[in-house]
């Protein structure tokens, strides 16, 4: 694996406007993606992946959103960038795959156009060169019959489809990074097995840096290298992928492991955790913000401004609380199983 940094995040805050005041959904977060590699960022709705996300490619909205911090993308920090240079990355050496293809597609122009669109602006193909090159971008994604479907519309083709043509279009000039957003949320069981198939023969095929946004862990053990847990606008453990199943250490990311069926399992119930992750407005900015929901640890188990520091040899955990965690039944049973080997 190549280990040139690709994407380096330091320090980011994004926050939005709510009535006359900003709130992070983005707090101080770091993290690098390098080149060839999988970076997936897990976590519960809410948790401030998709904004992260969405920052990176410099899609939020100027009059209601703030950003600080530096996105350095092969060594140019994309923040102070005006739209218009922006543009010159985006789609070309930056690609994202949204988690709705319907939404995503515009429903008045043909699939074919639609990918074409990203060629207008990005080389200098001749028509009957763009053709060509989309008929072999849906080849490339696993659509059967290319001919027919450069000349469909969106609703034309089923949620699987869809999915494939948006990939299709992030991957048109062979970016050097791509951003799934949930690529698989939309689709039943057995399309979402074929996508991420896809994205692995494709990030094999063009030594690509994935950054992977998913609830789905799952998924995580299947494609990603590295991962980074957020929970409330920050990244609380970051590691690599067998690390990570092996030894979670952070109270938020043993609680998500426990929370997964498991044909090992010996609990006659699955793991829930207590309550919700807090609104923007609500959310605590000071001390562990994952306390509320593990209340049966000590308050004085909790750093009062928690940090994430590496406690291992590239394992990054947030806050002192994870020394002291433990279940309410493992006091009874022992250590749990994950059910995952």
């Amino acid at each position: 694996m190549d280990n040139q940094p690709l994407l380096q995040i330091q320090n980011l805050n994004v926050s939005f406007q709510i009535e006359d005041t900003y709130y992070a959904a983005v707090d101080d977060v770091s993290l690098t993606v390098k080149e060839n590699e999988v970076v997936a960022i897990v976590g519960e709705s809410g948790c401030g992946k998709s904004a992260l996300a969405l920052a990176v490619m410099g899609l939020h909205p100027e009059e209601k959103t703030k950003l600080s911090g530096k996105i350095n993308f092969k060594g140019k920090d994309l923040l102070p960038l005006q739209t218009s240079a922006l543009n010159q990355i985006r789609g070309a050496e930056m690609g994202i795959i949204f988690q709705d293809p319907l939404t995503a597609l515009n429903p008045l122009m043909t699939v074919g156009r639609q990918i074409e669109e990203n060629m207008d602006y990005h080389t200098k193909l001749s028509g009957t060169q763009k053709k060509q090159r989309t008929l072999e971008l849906l080849k490339r994604v696993g659509i059967p019959y290319p001919e027919r479907t450069y000349k469909q519309y969106p609703h034309e083709l089923s949620g699987g489809m869809r999915q494939r043509v948006v990939i299709a279009i992030a991957i048109a000039c062979e970016p050097s990074l791509v951003i799934a957003d949930e690529p698989t949320t939309a689709l039943d069981v057995t399309i979402q097995s074929q996508i991420m198939d896809l994205l692995k023969d494709l990030q094999k095929q063009m030594k690509t840096g994935i950054i992977l946004i998913t609830h789905d862990l799952g998924v995580v053990a299947e494609m990603a290298d590295r991962v980074a847990v957020m929970y409330a606008g920050e990244i609380v453990e970051l590691t690599d992928v067998v690390s990570l199943f092996k030894n979670p250490l952070h109270p938020y990311t043993r609680s998500l492991l426990n929370s997964i069926p498991s044909a090992n399992a010996t609990k006659d119930r699955l793991h829930v955790i207590q309550g919700i992750v807090p609104s923007l407005k609500n959310l605590p900015r000071t001390g562990c913000r994952f306390k509320s929901r593990i209340s049966w640890i000590d308050e004085s188990e909790h750093e009062e401004n928690p940090v994430l520091r590496e406690v291992e040899k590239g394992h990054w955990v947030r806050c002192t609380c994870y020394r002291h965690f433990h279940f309410p039944e493992e006091q009874n049973t022992g250590d749990l199983n994950y059910g995952i080997s």
